[in-house]
Protein backbone atom coordinates (compact mmCIF):
# COMPACT_ATOMS: atom_id res chain seq x y z
CA UNK A 1 0.00 0.00 0.00
CA UNK A 2 1.33 3.75 -0.66
CA UNK A 3 1.71 5.78 1.84
CA UNK A 4 1.13 9.70 1.19
CA UNK A 5 2.66 11.93 3.78
CA UNK A 6 3.57 15.35 4.06
CA UNK A 7 5.55 17.03 6.78
CA UNK A 8 7.00 20.41 7.90
CA UNK A 9 9.51 20.29 10.28
CA UNK A 10 11.21 16.60 9.21
CA UNK A 11 9.42 14.48 11.70
CA UNK A 12 6.93 12.85 9.38
CA UNK A 13 9.34 12.28 6.84
CA UNK A 14 11.59 10.95 9.33
CA UNK A 15 9.26 8.40 11.02
CA UNK A 16 7.69 7.43 6.94
CA UNK A 17 11.30 7.00 5.79
CA UNK A 18 11.74 4.57 8.74
CA UNK A 19 8.76 2.53 7.65
CA UNK A 20 10.41 1.30 4.66
CA UNK A 21 7.29 1.31 2.53
CA UNK A 22 6.34 3.00 -1.21
CA UNK A 23 5.36 6.72 -0.15
CA UNK A 24 4.43 10.04 -2.20
CA UNK A 25 5.39 13.24 -0.56
CA UNK A 26 2.75 16.07 -0.96
CA UNK A 27 3.68 19.14 -2.80
CA UNK A 28 1.11 21.56 -3.01
CA UNK A 29 -1.65 18.64 -2.77
CA UNK A 30 -2.84 18.96 -6.19
CA UNK A 31 -1.11 15.39 -6.50
CA UNK A 32 -3.40 12.42 -7.74
CA UNK A 33 -3.08 8.94 -7.20
CA UNK A 34 -4.43 5.57 -9.19
CA UNK A 35 -3.93 3.45 -5.59
CA UNK A 36 -5.36 2.80 -1.90
CA UNK A 37 -3.12 4.97 0.33
CA UNK A 38 -2.68 5.81 4.53
CA UNK A 39 -2.41 9.53 4.73
CA UNK A 40 0.16 10.17 7.49
CA UNK A 41 0.31 14.15 8.09
CA UNK A 42 1.55 16.73 10.79
CA UNK A 43 -1.11 18.77 12.82
CA UNK A 44 -0.42 22.69 12.52
CA UNK A 45 -1.33 25.76 14.30
CA UNK A 46 -3.67 24.93 17.38
CA UNK A 47 -4.85 21.29 15.89
CA UNK A 48 -5.22 22.31 12.37
CA UNK A 49 -5.15 20.11 9.11
CA UNK A 50 -2.41 21.23 6.67
CA UNK A 51 -4.01 23.05 3.58
CA UNK A 52 -1.75 20.96 1.27
CA UNK A 53 -3.92 17.76 2.90
CA UNK A 54 -6.97 18.97 2.85
CA UNK A 55 -6.51 19.86 -1.22
CA UNK A 56 -4.82 16.28 -1.57
CA UNK A 57 -8.24 14.84 0.62
CA UNK A 58 -10.76 16.80 -1.85
CA UNK A 59 -9.43 15.59 -4.97
CA UNK A 60 -8.60 11.35 -3.76
CA UNK A 61 -10.95 10.89 -0.50
CA UNK A 62 -12.24 7.67 -2.50
CA UNK A 63 -8.66 6.11 -2.12
CA UNK A 64 -7.83 7.35 1.12
CA UNK A 65 -8.05 3.95 3.79
CA UNK A 66 -6.78 5.71 6.34
CA UNK A 67 -4.86 8.79 8.12
CA UNK A 68 -1.92 8.63 11.03
CA UNK A 69 -1.20 12.17 12.72
CA UNK A 70 2.04 13.19 14.36
CA UNK A 71 1.78 16.10 17.01
CA UNK A 72 3.16 17.11 20.32
CA UNK A 73 1.49 15.77 23.34
CA UNK A 74 2.17 19.75 24.89
CA UNK A 75 -0.77 20.75 22.94
CA UNK A 76 -2.97 18.43 25.02
CA UNK A 77 -6.56 18.00 23.35
CA UNK A 78 -4.85 19.57 20.11
CA UNK A 79 -1.78 16.23 19.99
CA UNK A 80 -2.43 15.15 16.33
CA UNK A 81 -6.07 16.90 16.00
CA UNK A 82 -5.43 16.64 12.13
CA UNK A 83 -6.84 13.05 11.82
CA UNK A 84 -9.45 13.70 14.28
CA UNK A 85 -10.98 16.66 12.20
CA UNK A 86 -10.05 14.69 8.98
CA UNK A 87 -12.45 11.87 10.33
CA UNK A 88 -15.00 14.39 11.34
CA UNK A 89 -15.00 16.17 7.80
CA UNK A 90 -14.52 13.50 5.67
CA UNK A 91 -14.90 10.01 7.25
CA UNK A 92 -11.64 8.69 7.51
CA UNK A 93 -10.89 6.59 9.92
CA UNK A 94 -8.27 7.16 12.26
CA UNK A 95 -5.54 4.59 12.51
CA UNK A 96 -2.74 6.24 14.95
CA UNK A 97 -1.53 9.23 16.25
CA UNK A 98 2.25 9.48 17.55
CA UNK A 99 4.80 12.04 19.02
CA UNK A 100 7.26 13.94 16.83
CA UNK A 101 8.86 11.40 14.92
CA UNK A 102 7.81 8.72 16.57
CA UNK A 103 8.97 5.89 18.47
CA UNK A 104 9.76 2.33 17.10
CA UNK A 105 6.39 1.07 18.76
CA UNK A 106 4.71 3.76 16.32
CA UNK A 107 6.35 2.01 13.26
CA UNK A 108 5.39 -1.44 14.24
CA UNK A 109 1.65 0.15 14.98
CA UNK A 110 1.77 1.41 11.22
CA UNK A 111 3.09 -1.54 9.70
CA UNK A 112 0.45 -3.76 11.47
CA UNK A 113 -2.51 -1.60 10.24
CA UNK A 114 -1.24 -1.33 6.43
CA UNK A 115 -0.88 -4.69 6.65
CA UNK A 116 -4.74 -5.47 7.96
CA UNK A 117 -5.91 -2.40 5.79
CA UNK A 118 -3.88 -4.33 2.92
CA UNK A 119 -5.93 -7.83 3.53
CA UNK A 120 -9.17 -6.54 4.29
CA UNK A 121 -11.00 -3.77 5.03
CA UNK A 122 -10.83 -4.19 8.83
CA UNK A 123 -8.71 -2.51 11.04
CA UNK A 124 -8.47 -1.74 14.91
CA UNK A 125 -7.60 1.87 15.78
CA UNK A 126 -4.93 2.34 17.91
Amino acid sequence: MLVVYTSKTGNVARFVARLGLPALRLGDGTEKIAEPCLLITYTTGFGQVPPEVLRFVENNRHLIVGVAASGNRNWGANFARAADLLAERYGIRVIHKFELSGTARDIEIIKEAIHALSGTEQCAVA
